[in-house]
């Protein structure tokens, strides 16, 4: 039997490590929204520090399109205030936070899965 990968059109995360994460092939070195909506590339987001993160950061999350957001809070598992979330949670779009080695592995499986989910990865230098 000859397996076959699935092919997906969606935006994929192929791998990442501590201040880098690699889209499609293509390396990163600073924080950026990976979405799984056709035709939004990856885009640059946020600071490179969780001390840094302001509501506004969060709020510019709000037309994309998504169902649910994945907050990569970096290297280590940190909660988002809830005054940076509570403008994505009025307008009725779920937000989840996990270490960003955990977002990009939950990020491929929902994407996979054809979910409108956006992960915003914190990526430390």
């Amino acid at each position: 039997m000859k397996l076959q990968p699935d092919k997906s059109s969606s935006t994929i995360i192929n791998a990442h490590g501590l201040g880098w994460i690699q889209i499609n092939g293509t390396r990163f070195q600073s924080s950026l929204v990976v979405s799984s909506i056709p035709g939004s590339p990856p885009s640059p987001w946020g600071p490179c520090l969780f001390e840094n993160l302001k509501a506004s950061d969060f709020d510019a999350l709000v037309g994309l399109g998504a169902e649910l957001i994945i907050f990569g809070s970096g290297h280590q598992l940190r909660f988002a205030k809830p005054q940076w979330i509570q403008t994505l949670i009025g307008h009725g779009i779920g937000v989840e936070t996990m270490d960003s080695a955990a977002a990009c592995r939950t990020y491929n499986i929902l994407a996979s899965e054809g979910r409108k989910v956006i992960a915003a990865i914190l990526i430390e230098s």
